[in-house]
């Protein structure tokens, strides 16, 4: 009876185990963080900013290592879309879906009177911060439509004699941040030195070097970066890009998107 009672104890205990073990199949996979979802690819239909991605406590600590890590520099509707003269948008026509007139002084009228709204959100708190430090400023232009570029830039061409020129001051069609509906000329409200070298010595000028940071936007041709931005600098020139890099870029004195982002430099069209 005895003898019995081992092996038949040892073949139950071999059946449990069995059991046990086969409860989790072997090959089931395990979930892997990601650090952004994915994002829709650029159309011409595309009309707000990217729902911010979900991830892990470990994908978040990775992506704040790296400047602009998750952002698309890519795609149009993106705030951090990076555009230059070797980074055309995609497609060259690219028109954004969410522009309105931003509630601000503005010297300009038509489409040029207007921005994607998250950009003129910030434009309006910006402008009251200035008028209240005594720095009233004009939103001189704003966005541009493919055709209206292809008229500036072909302006800027007859202008100066030679597109080597132009290619200074103006971008050509498709390559125009002003396209995207993040990017807006600005000025002093009394029309002092608009559109020029000067402006940074207005009062509207030392405000916005010293204060658009704190609502997301960069100068974003700087003197000393002509070789990086490919084009004159022009301290009238906001770029929205959101408060996170703005405030980042200055705290470390960076004043290229392409040396934050880590992107190639683009003095020239390829």
């Amino acid at each position: 009876m005895t003898a019995l009672r081992a092996p038949v104890l040892a073949a139950g205990l071999a059946a449990v185990l069995a059991l046990l073990t086969g409860c989790v199949p072997a090959d089931e996979p395990t979930p892997s963080p990601s650090t952004t979802a994915a994002v829709p690819g650029p159309s011409e239909d595309a009309t707000s900013l990217p729902v911010p991605s979900q991830s892990t406590k470990a994908a978040k600590k990775k992506a704040e290592k790296s400047p602009g890590a998750g952002e698309d520099h890519t795609n149009p509707a993106s705030i951090g879309v990076v555009v230059n003269k070797r980074r055309p948008l995609v497609p060259l026509n690219y028109h954004p879906g969410d522009l309105r007139r931003p509630a601000v002084s503005i010297g300009t009228g038509g489409e040029s009177a207007l921005l994607r709204d998250a950009v003129a959100d910030a434009t309006e708190k910006m402008f009251n911060a200035a008028a209240a430090d005594g720095a009233p400023m004009v939103m001189v232009s704003g966005f541009r439509s493919y055709a209206t570029q292809v008229d500036t830039y072909n302006h800027w061409v007859r202008q100066h004699g030679s597109e080597a020129a132009a290619d200074m001051i103006s971008a050509r069609p498709g390559y125009s941040e002003h396209q995207t509906g993040l990017s807006m000329d600005v000025g002093d409200i009394t029309g002092a030195c608009n559109l020029q070298q000067c402006f940074a010595e207005t009062a509207a000028g030392i405000w916005v070097a010293n204060n658009a940071q704190r609502f997301g936007f960069i100068i974003r041709y700087s003197p000393g970066e002509e070789k990086v931005t490919g084009y004159s600098p022009e301290p009238w020139h906001l770029r929205f890009v959101g408060k996170k890099v703005a405030g980042k870029m200055a705290q470390r004195s960076i004043n290229s998107l392409e040396e934050y982002f880590g992107l190639p430099g683009a003095p020239g069209y390829s």
